[in-house]
């Protein structure tokens, strides 16, 4: 059934993986939702509806139901500022509520522990304060941190934890006061516990606190860094346009700005808008877009994009695409699709997380109760540090963090490199796939014929025959003429004029030129006019080379030898050998004819070449493909190739001029060249190792660490883990997965 309506939510209120699978099985719980993806890195959730009666207020209140808040959450482009300004006072917030913490808790940490390092410390402070003095104090301390900074864990967690959906903030609240409050009735009620048991563990409550908030402003602070991409390509939009308006030049918004109307760019200055160059010739800038660090040269009758930065001329356009049709939007959409998805591997994940807490407690009570009848004396002293350890080591915040902040990562990464990923699953997808197919002209060729080869007869200069052939070639409009008029043009060659052009069917073109008759063709107009070909072996050669020969005649006689040829990308030799090395097998399908589709591939190494196709035999040949169990993507030019991209287990689409949104592709490369391929599969590569680290240290941490909170350890080494040790181990765990993310931000690929 197809999805009646898309809403995408900001989700306020989240701070661990079970917190991101609470509120998504909330939102597919509402009637008549198809599909929602709750993504914890972002704090977003897009929602598809199969129903027009469900709506942004009925979603809303779901969330809210589950102990979350939810609003509306427009496009980055728009409300990047506001965005910004949000992560910003959190993370002062943060900040304020962390050196609080830390200024309270110090006195307290020393006041406890500092014998430990100050020998002489405790027993000099018991005689001149006594102990119902110092642990006064501790108490005062310890409740202002606690119930000041450490408030926010408690105004989330206990409501959590009355709707029996407990999180993070569940386990903190839980194991504080569990501390806290073993240390008010040892302070003030002491006689109610053994003797052996009177002891405080103040500092324990307040040093978890502060260290959990430590690691809460440091994760804020790496959350921020993991969306820089987004951040950056939205500063790219030109902030003001020079339109030309009833002659004269007025200085608007770029949203103001209308189709058709005609903007004037000066040096320095973004382009605000995509359009066709109708005056001047500069130099751009397109780095940011297409990942190509030399600016392109672009003159009259080239295409501009908005976002990119006019380097040294003045030149005007004519405004074709604006709002959300410009490319710059269409790369910023694709990226926050990217960015919200959610990967296969997550959906296990999220089973995990959702049941890891109320896991984790019931770990924590038989802590609690194995301590308590098999443990030494003071046994209940032993069996709190136990439990409290076990709440706090196990929040399952790296859990949630690890494959989201990656995904985020990997793709703001490929689309500063000019590799688009639609949606996030294509990262895991593009993993596992064993062949590429590749379309030859446009794809592996630059796809328009060029001159090649020039071979003059003897007694012929070559510029001459490039004069005389690209004087015949000027009445014609094939493909070809434009080929040999672009060498010319190249080496600045003066023409003559053709008189009496004739176009020789089947055979080729005739005139007079400098009043001698000339003629070009191929093979079969030698033929025809039975004149001595004396480069016959030279036009076998070129033809097995995968070009086209074409002879000059003048005055009945071969004058010369070209050869006109799609020539191969610069790009794609390197490309193709880097795809082998990444143990892909690589298959070539073309339109051409077997004899040269056979010299292209040999010339570049392809495994396997399916020659004389049209777009409906590439669908044919990669069934077959996929019928030997093999996982295929195609790589097209997006036009001609949509149904071979749709078939094809994953679709890389050129970017084919500024259009970029090509919907029958997963992947859609800016610059059209195959090396994007490369870099996308590179990419892909990259984050999924990112991914499974991530999820092997969140996994293996909590496995390895929640028997060691919960006292195994000391039957035979006498170690028991403090429950300061353990909220630093928690919080260093979410930091941990954060940095490995943002090693992504550097990845860098030689194709």
């Amino acid at each position: 059934m197809t999805a009646a309506n898309h809403f995408n939510l900001h989700i306020t209120g989240m701070n661990c993986g079970s917190c991101a699978a609470r509120v998504e099985k909330a939102l597919r719980e509402v009637p008549g939702v198809a599909d929602a993806s709750v993504n914890l890195a972002t704090e977003g959730a897009q929602v598809s509806t199969t129903k027009e009666a469900v709506t942004l207020d009925t979603l809303v209140k779901a969330v809210e139901k589950s102990g979350y808040g939810a609003e509306s959450a427009r496009s980055s482009r728009d409300t990047d500022d506001a965005q910004r300004q949000e992560r910003e006072r959190e993370q002062q917030s943060l900040q304020r509520s962390f050196g609080l913490a830390l200024a309270l808790t110090l006195p307290v940490f020393i006041l406890e522990m500092g014998s430990h390092v100050i020998p002489g410390l405790h027993e000099y402070l018991m005689e001149a304060l006594g102990r119902q003095t110092l642990w006064s104090a501790q108490f005062l301390l310890s409740t202002l941190v606690l119930f000041g900074p450490g408030l926010r864990f408690f105004r989330l967690g206990v409501p959590a934890l009355l709707r029996f959906g407990p999180d993070m903030n569940s386990l903190v609240a839980l194991g504080t006061t569990a501390a806290w409050g073993y240390s008010v009735v040892a302070t003030f009620l002491p006689g109610v516990l053994p003797d052996n048991a009177v002891n405080v563990y103040y500092e324990a409550a307040a040093v978890i606190v502060t260290l959990i908030l430590l690691g809460r402003l440091l994760e804020a602070r790496a959350k921020g860094r993991t969306n820089q991409a987004i951040t950056r390509l939205v500063g790219l939009q030109a902030k003001k346009a020079t339109v030309l308006r009833h002659k004269e030049e007025v200085e608007v918004a770029p949203e103001e700005v209308e189709l058709g109307e005609v903007v004037i760019v000066r040096p320095g200055e973004k382009i605000p808008l995509d359009g066709d160059i109708v005056e001047g010739h500069s130099y751009i800038d397109e780095s940011m877009l297409t990942g190509e660090a030399l600016p392109e040269e672009k003159t009259e009758g080239d295409t501009v994009v908005g976002g990119t930065l006019n380097k040294n001329g003045t030149f005007s356009f004519k405004v074709t695409k604006v709002g959300e049709d410009t490319m710059l939007a269409q790369i910023i959409q694709m990226v926050e699709n990217a960015q919200g998805s959610k990967l296969p591997i997550q959906a296990l994940v999220n089973k995990v997380t959702l049941w890891f807490v109320p896991s984790v407690m019931a770990a924590a009570l038989l802590t609690l109760a194995a301590w308590l009848v098999f443990g030494p004396e003071p046994a209940l002293t032993f069996a709190l540090v136990s439990a409290v350890s076990v709440l706090i080591i196990a929040c399952p915040c790296a859990m949630g963090l690890a494959t989201p902040t990656s995904i985020m990562v990997a793709t703001g990464r490929a689309a500063e490199m000019g590799v688009l990923f639609r949606h996030g699953e294509a990262l895991q997808a593009l993993r596992d796939m064993d062949t590429i197919a590749l379309d030859k002209t446009g794809t592996l060729t630059r796809g328009e014929p060029a001159l090649t080869d020039l071979i003059p007869a003897e007694g012929v200069e070559r510029q001459q025959l490039l004069i005389w052939a690209a004087a015949l070639e000027q009445r014609s409009e094939h493909p070809i003429a434009e080929a040999i008029l672009a060498a010319a043009k190249a080496e600045a060659l003066p023409l003559p004029q053709a008189r009496d052009f004739n176009a020789l069917t089947g055979y080729g073109i005739e005139a007079t030129v400098d009043g001698r008759p000339m003629a070009m063709g191929a093979k079969r107009l030698v033929d025809q006019r039975e004149v001595v070909n004396p480069f016959e072996q030279e036009a076998e050669t070129l033809a097995q080379a995968g070009k086209t020969p074409l002879y000059l005649l003048v005055d009945n006689q071969v004058a010369g030898l070209l050869a006109i040829s799609d020539t191969i990308k610069d790009s794609t030799p390197k490309a193709i050998r880097y795809l082998h090395k990444e143990g892909l097998k690589v298959v070539m399908m073309t339109g051409d004819n077997e004899k040269t589709a056979r010299a292209v591939a040999r010339e570049l190494g392809i495994d396997e070449v399916v020659a004389d196709v049209l777009p409906d035999g590439k669908v044919n040949a990669l069934k077959e493909l996929q019928a030997q169990n093999r996982k295929v993507v195609f790589v097209g030019d997006g036009i001609n190739d949509a149904p071979a991209l749709a078939q094809a287990d994953l679709g890389i689409a050129m970017g084919t001029g500024t259009d970029v949104a090509i919907e029958s592709a997963d992947i859609v490369l800016v610059k059209g060249d195959v090396a994007g391929a490369a870099q996308a599969i590179a990419v892909s590569h990259a984050a999924m190792r990112n991914i499974k680290q991530n999820l092997f240290w969140a996994f293996a941490y909590n496995t390895a660490l929640i028997p060691v909170a919960a006292g195994v350890l000391y039957p035979v080494f006498g170690l028991l883990l403090s429950p300061i040790f353990a909220a630093g181990a928690m919080a260093l765990s979410s930091v941990f997965v954060l940095g490995n993310a943002l090693r992504l931000k550097r990845f860098k690929i030689q194709i």
